[in-house]
């Protein structure tokens, strides 16, 4: 089947919108049509090379389309259904998936990017962001990678359950274990930092501080929930002082495009006695330095977590949170800033880079 894609050909380089040949599902793998794919700044990080990925790539793993067909001995969906795909499906019975997590399933946690491909460009196999791709008309995956939605559900609005709001929701209430009464800072306010703004207000946080240095992203972390909104981390540092003295935060998230040891150093700094301090953002891979008093960090008892997808269970925490949406508790229409067309995808990216954007999305049509 001839589609179209969006296919990063070298580091540095622009997406190039052009043919593909896709194959046909194969056993347990579904044919999906793309409604509505995010525009991640992960994918971002395969241009510029922050994130080591084969190339040429496909990009794309935060979308949401309808199953064509499907191949062989597939059960999970059938043709007609809507659904939202998942980079990191769980197997469900690995030691990681029987202890609650599923996000860092052993059997799939290493299935990298790119290692099943259905796409072929200028004669050569072109990998798929995640195994998905979801910059294309059509992509071909695994039942496994499909979350079914019901059918009243806004594609673009579904589609950012596949990353940004998982992501970020999960670093606040799964991985930062906000409770009622905590104070949180939330560190880089675009379409993943809000949605853990989001996450922090609905489990009870008293203080609520997005810390963003675009005027924009600033006002819009308020009507996410931040209680405040601040320019910097030494502004966030100096709020803390006034309104928890000595207690200051209870978690920090880390959730700027691209960090650094310094910046991470900075958001330990901001944590109390007790405190988790979660790193949703990506640091180049070369990066391996980080000055840390860890005199203190062990004195005062802190946590340092990663964040790998939210630390959610996709087949719990994707119907929750529609359930939430429908019911006027979750933000998901207000996180789309703009929407573009698959040949815009690169004028979608500079409007992420230029600070315009919470989320881009690009809907795709026939």
């Amino acid at each position: 089947m001839t589609n179209r894609a969006a296919i990063l050909w070298e580091t540095r380089g622009d997406w190039t919108v052009e043919p593909v040949e896709l194959a046909d599902p194969g056993h347990g793998q579904i044919l999906v049509k793309m409604k509505a794919t995010g525009l991640c700044h992960s994918d971002d990080h395969a241009v510029t090379g922050d994130m080591p990925v084969p190339l040429p790539l496909v990009g794309g793993h935060e979308g949401a389309g309808v199953v064509e067909t499907v191949g062989p001995d597939v059960t999970r969906v059938a043709p007609g259904d809507h659904v939202v795909l998942i980079f990191n499906p769980p197997c469900g019975h690995c030691r990681n998936c029987a202890r609650g997590r599923s996000n860092l399933c052993l059997n799939t946690a290493q299935q990298g990017y790119g290692q099943q491909t259905p796409f072929t460009a200028r004669g050569e196999s072109v990998a798929a962001t995640g195994d998905l791709g979801t910059f294309a008309d059509r992509t071909v995956i695994s039942e496994k990678c499909a979350i079914k939605i019901d059918k009243d559900i806004p594609f673009a609005a579904a589609s950012l359950l596949g990353c940004a709001v998982t992501t970020g929701w999960g670093a606040a209430v799964y991985l930062g274990e906000v409770t009622a009464g905590d104070n949180v800072v939330v560190i880089g306010s675009g379409g993943v930092g809000v949605n853990s703004v989001q996450g922090a207000k609905n489990a009870g946080a008293n203080l609520v501080i997005a810390v963003d240095p675009v005027d924009f992203k600033r006002e819009q972390a308020t009507t996410f929930g931040a209680t405040h909104a601040v320019a910097s981390v030494a502004e966030a540092a100096a709020l803390l002082a006034e309104l928890a003295p000595g207690r200051m935060a209870d978690v920090a998230i880390l959730s700027v495009g691209v960090s650094n040891g310094g910046l991470l150093a900075e958001t330990v700094d901001l944590l109390g006695p007790g405190g988790i301090a979660v790193v949703t953002s990506v640091t180049p891979a070369a990066s391996t330095s980080l000055e840390l008093s860890l005199f203190q960090f062990t004195l005062t008892q802190k946590t340092l977590r990663g964040n790998v997808y939210g630390g959610v269970n996709v087949h719990r925490d994707i119907p929750l949170l529609l359930d939430l949406y429908r019911n006027g508790h979750l933000k998901l229409d207000e996180l789309i800033t703009s929407t573009y067309t698959l040949d815009d995808i690169n004028q979608g990216y500079a409007d992420m880079h230029s600070g315009k954007n919470l989320r881009g999305v690009v809907l795709l049509e026939d």
